[in-house]
């Protein structure tokens, strides 16, 4: 008689809609409303964007994404402030990302 080896004891693995439903239940439980800035602390964002731009320094944003705020560390590569735009280049994978300025919450040097 061969042994079975170990199996993984799994109740509910019957019925993978349910994964999927609780899945997006724990996601939406999650989310956070996007914060809502004061003319400071955007004149504060600016100003860094500006300096990390032409200093070429590494920085750490923060930023509302789809209920979530989001820390991510890389350099700012492109600044267009009428256009509502920023493409920063992400340190891990060395990724170019395109993102709307008003999704920025908050952004210090390293």
């Amino acid at each position: 008689m061969e042994h079975r080896g170990m199996k993984k004891w799994r109740p509910f693995a019957t019925m993978p809609e349910q994964y999927i439903g609780l899945k997006e239940m724990i996601n939406k439980q999650a989310e956070v409303a996007q914060p809502v800035l004061t003319e400071e602390q955007m004149e504060q964002i600016n100003f860094t964007l500006i300096e990390a731009l032409h200093t070429n320094k590494q920085v750490y944003l923060t930023y509302y994404k789809q209920g979530q705020c989001i820390t991510e560390t890389g350099f700012i590569q492109f600044v267009d402030s009428l256009g509502d735009l920023f493409i920063f280049i992400d340190d891990v994978f060395e990724l170019k990302n395109k993102m709307r300025l008003s999704e920025l919450i908050d952004i210090r040097f390293m």
